[in-house]
């Protein structure tokens, strides 16, 4: 297992660069909220997030293709999305353990 050599943050504390031992880096970034918006890796692994306004998550893309969306209630729990209220959007799969769905785009 590699070991954590170097890790830098930014002035409001949230991790911006990591690097292992065995040469990995890893490097964030962070919206206005403190909402960790993009993670990459030195192998070319990417992700991206979007949060509604009480910062929850709502979308993710990953460098793969594989895309991610959550809505939540008025209590802030996150619930399932129905195929009906996002009509671009095509159900790939959905984990019940996770509660997460994937989803293709159809149209932007």
């Amino acid at each position: 297992m590699s070991n954590v050599i170097i890790k830098k943050y930014d002035k409001n504390k949230n991790l911006i660069y990591e690097k292992y031992s065995n040469d990995d880096e890893y490097w964030w970034k962070y919206d206005e909220n403190n909402n960790e918006i993009n993670i990459k890796s030195s192998d070319g692994f990417e992700y991206w997030k979007k949060y509604d306004e009480n910062n929850n998550l709502i979308y993710e893309k990953y460098s793969n293709g594989s895309e991610y969306w959550w809505k939540y209630d008025k209590d802030g729990n996150r619930i399932d999305i129905t195929k009906q209220e996002y009509k671009n959007i095509k159900i790939k799969e959905y984990n019940s353990r996770t509660k997460c769905s994937r989803f293709e785009l159809m149209e932007i």
